[in-house]
């Protein structure tokens, strides 16, 4: 059986807030991200990931790969917290890098309540969605730098028997 970081993180782990887990994630520890908000139930997301050796390209501004990295699982994640009877991942990431990051970047995350509801509605209606959410990366002055769009797959339980996950 394979090791699962973040089923070993949620069980020895669990003393600690939720902010400080996601740090201590193996990837984003590495990554030195700093978790300034997770509030509402996931639903108010902001984490800094700094520009560092590491993160800085030849021109001097943070990796594409880097910021892809830290955006991928945060809407799916929100998700997860706030449907949490359902199966929930990334369906499909695009980024659209609109200034360079030559400073620490600031990811920031927000679930409008209007797009629960729908979500929510659709659930019930269908018993599976697929939203779209739109947030971003921000330099230290504020400014939009990578403009995020991430596509979610919302599935009830029985779903992953059908396709044959590993996760079953």
């Amino acid at each position: 059986m394979a090791f699962n970081a973040v089923k070993f993180a949620r069980r020895w782990l669990a003393f600690l807030p939720e902010g400080r887990r996601l740090e201590l994630y193996p990837p984003w520890w590495m990554m030195r991200i700093k978790v300034l908000a997770l509030e509402n139930e996931w639903r108010h997301i902001r984490i800094r990931l700094p520009l560092t050796w590491a993160s800085r390209n030849m021109g001097g501004s943070m990796f594409g790969g880097f910021q892809a990295s830290l955006a991928d699982p945060i809407a799916p994640l929100a998700c997860s917290k706030v449907f949490p009877e359902f199966h929930v991942w990334t369906r499909h990431l695009s980024m659209d890098f609109v200034r360079p990051g030559i400073s620490d970047m600031e990811l920031r995350f927000d679930f409008p309540p209007e797009k629960e509801v729908e979500i929510r509605e659709e659930l019930a209606r269908r018993g599976r969605s697929t939203p779209s959410f739109e947030y971003g990366l921000y330099d230290s002055q504020g400014r939009l730098c990578t403009k995020v769009v991430c596509v979610v797959a919302i599935r009830p339980p029985e779903y992953l028997k059908g396709v044959g996950s590993a996760a079953a």
